[in-house]
Parts: structure tokens; sequence; C-alpha cells
């Protein structure tokens, strides 16, 4: 297989943010304030973006729903309005402009009907264009323990291997029900693996039976961590998926087409040297204020 270079990210935030209701009646999740370590109050969207361009990503296509496109734009793509930017310290004026000179590099790829994550990645097919591309979660940020980002390390593993790559962290038996989890053979000890199977949210009972991985402590499984690199091949089984109206609690799922992308070309796992912040809940939204703005203190 040709080896392509990774030009592209890809972003699902078409998501209603039912766990964060009622301040998403009115807010998209994935805007919700975030403090970063310099103090700046910034929306949840932009820190993902920033996360694919450090690991030299060219263009991001954020899924957005029809209605939520004039937000992102305003945000994106103008400056303030004239009266907001007298009032902005020259500092801030500078940085508006940074916001849109990001925005040059910005696509809103629209997710008509919300039919699932797995729908919402399948609508970037006709923008991605049969490349291999970068795959991150709405609702995540991302830290790295070193000095190479989360995203960059995930890239570098595939361009090693050459076929789609899941970035991976441990979890806990009881955080299960949120998370993807997987099972494969080491290929580097506590760092490379060769996944032999997906599950998406398993019991505690299954992930004990037929997901433990060698080394990993007793009760803590592989899961994933919200970053991926994935061939183009992906987009055909989506598709399959909903030409067929296969659906899994009512929605087009990705992780089921996973484990076929698995099957058809293999995926390799990557240990993320890094933590990953979740906002798509209350408790883990709060978390995450503290902990991001005060992580490598």
């Amino acid at each position: 297989m040709q080896k392509k270079q990774v030009r592209k990210a890809v972003i699902p935030a078409a998501g209603f943010g039912t766990r964060l209701f009622p301040a998403t009646k009115v807010v998209k999740k994935e805007l919700f304030p975030i403090i970063d370590k310099d103090g700046r109050a910034k929306p949840a969207i932009q820190l993902i973006i920033e996360e694919a361009f450090s690991a030299g990503i060219e263009e991001v296509g954020i899924v957005i729903q029809p209605e939520d496109k004039r937000t992102f734009i305003d945000l994106f793509k103008f400056p303030p309005k004239a009266e907001l930017f007298e009032k902005l310290s020259p500092e801030n004026q500078k940085y508006s402009k940074y916001l849109v000179d990001m925005g040059d590099k910005i696509k809103f790829l629209v997710q008509k009907e919300q039919l699932g994550y797995g729908h919402a990645v399948y609508c970037a097919k006709d923008w991605v264009n049969n490349e291999p591309f970068l795959l991150l979660l709405g609702d995540h940020i991302y830290s790295s323990d070193t000095k190479v980002s989360c995203a960059r390390q995930v890239l570098e593993i595939y361009k090693q291997v050459n076929q789609s790559v899941v970035g991976l962290t441990t979890m806990p038996a009881d955080m299960l029900y949120k998370a993807g989890c997987i099972t494969g053979v080491w290929q580097q000890k506590n760092s490379i693996i060769s996944l032999t199977q997906v599950s998406e949210k398993p019991t505690v009972e299954y992930a004990r039976q037929h997901l433990r991985v060698e080394g990993i402590a007793e009760d803590e499984f592989l899961c994933i961590f919200g970053l991926y690199v994935l061939t183009p091949k992906i987009f055909d089984l989506l598709g399959e998926n909903i030409s067929n109206n296969f659906r899994e609690r009512g929605e087009f799922q990705l992780t089921t087409c996973l484990d076929k992308l698995r099957r058809a070309e293999g995926i390799t796992g990557y240990v993320v040297k890094g933590k990953l912040f979740d906002i798509g809940m209350p408790d883990a939204y709060l978390q995450t204020l503290i902990d991001f703005r005060n992580r490598d203190k």
C-alpha cells in the first residue's frame, strides 16, 4: 500500500450534548470555555484544532449541524464586531487575528441529520477525498506527557506502520461503560499493539473474559484515547452500514466499522504518552476545568 501523507483532520461537533442540558440548549459543548495554562479562556474546539495543527495537519474539517454554522463562522472566519474589538486589549486584538488566520484552514461540513457518530464521520467523506486522515473527538482535549503532542505521536506511528492507528490509554473497569475497548498482541511492549478485537462499551464481564491484555494491571483495560489515523477504507465500511440501515442503539456507530477495518487491513494501537480530558459530562467538564488549567504543575 502506498504511503500517503496525512494532511487533513476531521472533528465531529454535530451532537446535541444532551448530557450537558440545559447549557447545550444555547451553547454547543464544543464551544464551552476551557482555561488554558496561559490563563486564556478558549472554546474547547479551538484546543482540539490546535492539537491537530500541532501534528502538521494542513486543513481541519469540522462536522456541524446546519443551524450552528453561523456561530462557528463568527468564531473563526470574522473579527469581532467593531464595538467589541475596540474594547479589547492590544494583545486580544492581535489574538482575534490569530483566530481568523486559523479559520483560513478550517472547513465546515454539515451533517443534516444527527444519526450518530459514525454518520458524522461519514459526512466528511467527499472532503477527505480518498486520503488517510486524523480523527479527533469533539468533546475531548489532550495534553502530552512529552514535548511531542498526542496527535503527532499517533501520526508518527502511522508513518512507521502504514496502516490505520488508534490511540489508546488504560482505563479501570468502572469506566468501560463510556469507552471503546481493544485487545491484541504487543509489537512493542506497553506501547504498540496489533489489534485483534475492538469492542464498543463492553460489559465488565465481557472485558474480563475477552479483552485482557498481557502486562496491563488487573481490572484495567486498553481503551480508545480519542485520536485516530484512519485510511479512507473506513468510509466504504460506514457507507455499507448506512446503505443497509445497520444501526446500534438507533444510530450509525464508528466502532463496529473499526473492527471491520481491522479485519480488512489491520489496525495498530498505540498507547499515547499523554492525558485526555473529557468535557462531555457535567462532572467530567468540571474536573477538566481544574486539571487542564493546572497541568504540568
